[in-house]
């Protein structure tokens, strides 16, 4: 995931674990400052990935905010998370195929032990 992508998805993450998670501890778990935390809310809140509320206090106050995740930012989490998981497995399979190459350039069989020479007569 490129950076933007990797901040996209934690936030949309806590958000979902956590409405009611605030600004700043949502800045504190990205290890960003306050103001980069509410520019890439903001940015998340037009986009409509996530939409931000008041709820009501017991005392009838409205001044605890939640974020919540729209069906956009559900679909777009999902993507973001599929498309992680593809990369990896490729990395995987790839990694997989380079051991199995080298393996057999050495002389090494698929199962990992040296391959027999004959019986050295």
């Amino acid at each position: 995931m490129i950076p933007k992508e990797q901040a996209t998805f934690r936030i949309l993450r806590a958000v979902e674990l956590n409405p009611g998670i605030s600004q700043r501890e949502l800045a504190r778990q990205l290890g960003v400052s306050n103001g980069k935390a509410n520019y890439l809310i903001a940015a998340l809140i037009e986009k409509g990935l996530i939409k931000m509320g008041n709820f009501q206090q017991r005392d009838g106050k409205l001044n605890k905010i939640a974020y919540l995740l729209t069906p956009a930012g559900v679909k777009n989490r999902a993507k973001l998370t599929r498309n992680y998981l593809a990369r990896k497995e490729a990395e995987y399979e790839a990694l997989k195929a380079e051991i199995e190459s080298l393996r057999l350039c050495e002389g090494m069989q698929p199962d990992g032990l040296p391959a027999l020479q004959g019986d050295g007569r």
